[in-house]
């Protein structure tokens, strides 16, 4: 983990002394129900909670591990270090698996939660945004050209719409992910009873893994990190987008340039996009993680480690990336400026050609073919295009088209208003 992308509270979530933290509360519930079924003496389990309160020591840890080549091993060594004899009866039927995966759901479930937060802060900007620019006309673009009129708060609510499905997506990736597994070796209950897995995912507030071998099946992960993915490509769509408005040529939107912020340590004129062209990499690294979580899916038999040193990285790495990255997307939006008016020179910039398929309905509406239509638009189009002028004074000055289409009747295919009239049902459908 970067420090430099790095938010306190998720990296917290990843810390050694949290892992070791949920760590023992998983032996310790677990110990808990042995007693209660009497596998193991109840002393023993008023033993082990003697180390709630107790800070971990992750350097003594380590140096066991050094030993012992064994993480698990070193940290159930370390805590009879603290508990003393009762911690003997500490991990009875219980495989490693059960205590690292059980972990790795409470803390993904944990992030999930960070990654909510976030997500609901890029919520709120946007809709925010959305209706302050309702009727922020701008124009809109295929393949980069000038296409026809939308407006700056439909971009908005665009991206609003792709966030509140991608915010679904999390919902119920993080609840497919939180499932607990107390199972023991090979996953058949053989040395643990399953009233011990129920026990511990209550107490931790996850479900039980239907079936699980000596690991949690990793499809759940996959599919959570590939939720990520899909929310890191929803930052990029936006980050995209800004990127291109603040374009020199373009200057519709930009990020906020802070009193005493250089852009450039070469030419002092600069305001280069720096947040969402950070977000873009962001994004890059987050998904880079999808991939070798899909492959971690096939283990050999009922279990092999080639997954965990994956998860080691992709975990931390891909969560701590995306909060950041959610709240920088939050914050960018936040103070995005939008210039109205560099949208209406940029709509009136190319002579009216934007109407151009309303012309081209109007000439098929008065009888025309639409073949001698569209051959009809373009070719003023083009005029319009090559030498400048208006698209409007072109069709009139065409003997074909006025044959077919007033002055009136063509002045009314450059009404604004025509293209704005659904925005209100477009609002309706995004926000309700």
């Amino acid at each position: 983990m970067i420090p430099r992308y790095t938010r306190p509270e998720m990296e917290a979530i990843w810390s050694p002394q949290s892992r070791y933290r949920i760590w023992f509360e998983i032996e310790a519930h677990a110990t808990d129900k042995l007693a209660e079924l009497g596998v193991v003496p109840a002393s023993a389990a008023k033993a082990v909670w003697k180390a709630k309160d107790m800070e971990f020591d992750v350097a003594r840890i380590d140096a066991i591990e050094r030993e012992v080549k064994h993480d698990v091993i070193a940290f159930l060594t370390h805590l009879s270090e603290l508990v003393g004899e009762g911690a003997r009866f500490v991990h009875q039927g219980l495989t490693s698996s059960d205590v690292l995966d059980t972990c790795l759901a409470v803390q993904l479930t944990r992030a999930s939660d960070l990654l909510l937060e976030g997500m609901d802060r890029v919520l709120a900007a946007l809709k925010k945004r959305a209706f302050e620019h309702k009727m922020t006309v701008c124009i809109g673009r295929s393949h980069g050209i000038h296409a026809e009129p939308t407006t700056m708060g439909l971009k908005f609510a665009r991206f609003h719409a792709e966030f509140a499905r991608n915010r679904e997506r999390l919902v119920r990736a993080r609840e497919e992910v939180a499932t607990c597994a107390i199972s023991g070796a090979i996953g058949t209950f053989a040395n643990v009873d399953p009233a011990v897995e129920a026990h511990v995912a209550d107490k931790l507030g996850l479900s039980v893994e239907p079936i699980s071998t000596q690991v949690i099946p990793r499809d759940r992960h996959a599919n959570f990190f590939a939720v990520l993915g899909l929310i890191a490509s929803a930052i990029e769509n936006v980050a995209v987008e800004v990127r291109h408005l603040q374009r020199s040529e373009v200057r519709e939107a930009q990020e906020y340039f802070s009193p005493g912020q250089k852009g450039s340590s070469a030419m002092p004129h600069k305001r280069n996009p720096i947040l969402t062209e950070n977000l873009t990499g962001l994004a890059r690294l987050v998904r880079s993680a999808v991939t070798p979580a899909m492959e971690n899916v096939a283990l050999w038999h009922e279990r092999d480690i080639s997954h965990s040193s994956v998860e080691r990285g992709i975990g931390p790495d891909a969560t701590v990336h995306l909060d950041f990255a959610l709240h920088r997307t939050a914050s960018m939006i936040e103070g995005l400026i939008v210039h109205a008016d560099r949208c209406r020179e940029n709509l009136e910039a190319h002579g009216g050609i934007h109407n151009s398929q309303r012309v081209l309905l109007a000439l098929t509406q008065a009888g025309a073919s639409r073949e001698d239509s569209y051959r009809l638009v373009q070719r003023n189009g083009m005029k319009t295009w090559d030498e400048g002028g208006q698209l409007a004074d072109h069709l009139k000055a065409d003997s074909e088209v006025t044959a077919l289409l007033s002055p009136a009747q063509i002045d009314a295919c450059f009404d604004e208003a025509y293209h704005l009239k659904h925005v209100d049902t477009i609002f309706e459908r995004v926000f309700g």
